[in-house]
């Protein structure tokens, strides 16, 4: 009896295993399930909250106006397009408006308390210039991201670039990518260099305290730090880079004024 006895109690804890895990799974996949219709709820809500972007364009003409820049502008030559998304947005062409990588790196370094590294693609950037200008508030930030996928899903990357260009604020006064090309340069925004395009580029996230008319040495290395980012994203190999690098800022901006033709 007793061997029979151990016997049977040796033979249950495999059984009684198997069973925890079982009830472990499905309680899971039901938590799972749960975050994933609270989160479908949350989207639904937020989407229904924040306004439509059938007005983007309108809005975007509106700055224009108000700056005296002429709308729409000339087309994103590919040159900035390249040197914009490779400093700003590097997954621009495959993420839904917002970039979840992104996301899930800020929340980490939140946690870990390593900063915040941004996370704002150029649809959400383009949102906050158009509706929530000059407001970073948690809640602002929210409904930036939500204006981001409404306007990858209801205009697409290109013409976001182009409503970006048009009333992204470049310094020196100049007000979308026309003026400031031919403000810094003296050539229209489809003849600039690789390196323009850089400096251009670098200029989005601190217009005023990178102006290369003004503070030159800050402007020169925005210009190297998105030279460097060309060549991780593979739009320039190293040895261009280096070389563009070795251009000096004042023949860069010896058009600088204007225009011609």
């Amino acid at each position: 009896m007793m061997t029979t006895a151990r016997g049977r109690r040796g033979d249950d804890p495999p059984s009684w295993r198997r069973r925890r895990w079982t009830r472990l799974i499905v309680r899971a996949v039901q938590v799972l399930a749960a975050l994933i219709a609270l989160g479908a709820l949350a989207f639904g809500a937020l989407w229904l909250a924040t306004p439509s972007v059938g007005n983007a364009r309108q809005l975007a003409q509106d700055i224009t106006r108000t700056h005296h820049v002429a709308y729409p502008g000339p087309p994103v030559p590919a040159k900035f397009a390249a040197a914009l998304e490779a400093t700003e947005d590097h997954r621009f062409n495959d993420e839904p408006g917002i970039d979840p990588y992104a996301i899930a790196r800020l929340g980490f370094d939140e946690v870990t308390g390593k900063g915040d590294q941004g996370a704002a693609t150029l649809y959400a950037q383009l949102a906050k210039m158009l509706y929530t200008p000059g407001d970073s508030s948690l809640a602002a930030q929210v409904e930036q991201g939500m204006l981001a996928i409404k306007l990858w899903a209801g205009l697409g990357g290109p013409e976001v670039l182009r409503l970006y260009s048009d009333v992204t604020y470049f310094g020196n006064g100049f007000y979308g990518i026309a003026a400031a090309s031919c403000g810094y340069f003296g050539v229209h925004p489809a003849d600039m260099s690789w390196p323009q395009a850089a400096l251009l580029a670098g200029l989005v996230q601190g217009p005023t305290v990178d102006d290369p008319l003004k503070f030159p040495a800050h402007a020169l290395a925005r210009e190297q730090h998105v030279l460097g980012r060309l060549v991780a994203t593979g739009a320039l190999t190293s040895a261009q880079a280096s070389a563009y690098e070795r251009i000096p800022l004042s023949s860069l901006v010896a058009g600088a004024g204007g225009c011609t033709g």
